[in-house]
């Protein structure tokens, strides 16, 4: 698996430890990190696969990476919204420049669609693309 993966699969689980110790106020911004942690969650499931922490499982591939998709097909809906709250991690960047925002997150939907779920060498190049998708956005528009 390579560095952009394990790198992802790593900042997903501290965001996820993040966001368990104090929980958004705002409704707006809750609807945001479920979506964020669907799509953390499964990456972890296809991360484990990748990395031979758990069988590859086709059908478990496949249910990731359509939860995945359908996440970041509706991160724009969630962050059209200009919702603050003093634990969200978004930065203001976000509504200067939706329009990059918004690609990227489509990004992440076309890279989880490409990915081929009938091999675990399709599951580890699809989580890298997948990463790759993640950090872009990531880097500009989550502090």
């Amino acid at each position: 698996m390579n560095l952009i993966a394990k790198t992802l699969i790593a900042s997903l689980a501290l965001a996820g430890a993040a966001v368990a110790k104090e929980e958004p106020k705002d409704p707006t911004v809750k609807a945001r990190v479920a979506v964020m942690q669907t799509i953390a969650q499964n990456t972890k499931t296809l991360g484990e696969m990748a990395k031979g922490a758990t069988a590859f499982d086709a059908a478990s591939a496949e249910a990731a990476v359509a939860a995945i998709e359908a996440a970041a097909k509706e991160i724009p809906a969630k962050f059209e919204p200009q919702a603050t709250d003093p634990v969200s991690e978004a930065k203001p960047e976000i509504w200067t420049n939706w329009a990059d925002f918004t690609a990227k997150a489509e990004a992440l939907a076309a890279a989880a669609s490409a990915v081929d779920t009938s091999s675990l060498d399709g599951v580890k190049a699809g989580v890298g693309a997948m990463g790759g998708a993640c950090k872009d956005c990531h880097s500009d528009y989550r502090m």
